[in-house]
């Protein structure tokens, strides 16, 4: 398989077109999943991303009045769905690899797994709080930063195991993505201490940033400026969604803590209903897509929540 900055170097310029798919709910079938990624194979995406979704507790009260705790995963499926994409699709999957819910040696072996099917291609991420919990905590004898864990493949790269620091091994060829954001992440007290956050990603061995979404390119272009300032030369890809709902206007800031420029609100609060605001969500989009083509973006890479349809239509008019 094919690493994606080699896929970038190949492309010599020409926009590639990416998306990134989430697993099914548990018990849901595999097939709704690859035939919404089908059409998109008209635009001949290089590689695909796949979520994980760590862990979840629920609390179930039990007949004696006591609280049985269940630890549970409702989209599992990462690695299997990333195998049905390279044999249906011959596409580079790039699993996302979190630190949340996971030990050094889970993540050893969950990155042998790969390994073993040929993926090459990581995104490594600290990952969410567990739900219901407001705030991350790391797993016992886990991670609590990307950058420890974007560390630990390196090493594997390099041949260093857990627990084998004196035997030769063979190396893994992972090539590493990490997460940055635009806009700050919302945990980081400033714009500078959650630059040091990426630097120290990009210094432990990041080979590329793909960003949160964000609906003003300049945050982008703002963002990417700054980081050749510091010296900072990986593939910078920009995340995109198409706000495809009106209610998305005040859900989307909440959870993932962005601006919405003014004349995209205006624009959705003129609307009467949803397939209105889904319209102006594609041709917000189809906007932001031109001119980030034009500003340099090696990559355009689509958040589809499962869905293609204004995907899609987007591409159709980009590609």
């Amino acid at each position: 398989m094919t690493k994606i900055t080699e896929h970038i170097k190949a492309a010599n310029g020409k926009p590639i077109f990416s998306i990134e798919v989430i697993p099914p709910i548990k018990g849901d079938n595999l097939k709704s999943l690859l035939d919404n990624i089908e059409p998109l194979m008209e635009f001949k995406p290089p590689f695909i991303d796949v979520t994980y979704h760590r862990e979840e507790y629920i609390e179930r009260p039990l007949p004696d009045g006591t609280i049985q705790k269940i630890v549970t995963r409702k989209r599992p499926g990462t690695v299997g769905i990333c195998s049905a994409i390279m044999h249906r699709f011959n596409v580079d999957p790039v699993p996302h690899v979190l630190c949340g819910g996971f030990t050094r040696e889970e993540t050893e072996d969950f990155l042998i797994d790969l390994h073993y099917l040929g993926i090459d291609n990581a995104l490594v991420l600290r990952g969410d709080p567990a739900k219901p919990f407001l705030t991350f905590k790391a797993k016992e004898n886990g991670y609590a930063y990307a950058s420890e864990l974007v560390e630990q493949v390196a090493n594997m790269n390099r041949g260093i195991y857990l627990h084998e620091e004196d035997t030769p091994l063979a190396p893994s060829n992972f090539c590493i993505g990490v997460a940055a954001y635009p806009e700050k992440h919302f945990e980081a007290a400033d714009h500078d201490i959650d630059f040091e956050y990426l630097k120290q990603k990009i210094d432990k061995g990041a080979d590329y940033i793909v960003t949160q979404m964000f609906f003003d390119n300049q945050k982008y272009f703002d963002f990417v400026k700054r980081c050749r300032e510091h010296g900072i030369t990986i593939p910078i890809i920009p995340g995109l969604k198409p706000l495809s709902t009106r209610k998305q206007l005040q859900i989307l800031p909440k959870i993932f803590h962005l601006e919405m420029p003014a004349d995209l609100v205006q624009a959705v609060e003129a609307c009467e209903n949803d397939q209105q605001a889904r319209q102006v969500g594609i041709e917000w989009s189809i906007q932001q897509s031109r001119e980030l083509l034009a500003g340099g973006a090696p990559v355009l890479h689509f958040y589809t929540m499962g869905k293609s349809d204004n995907i899609m239509r987007i591409a159709r008019e980009v590609f």
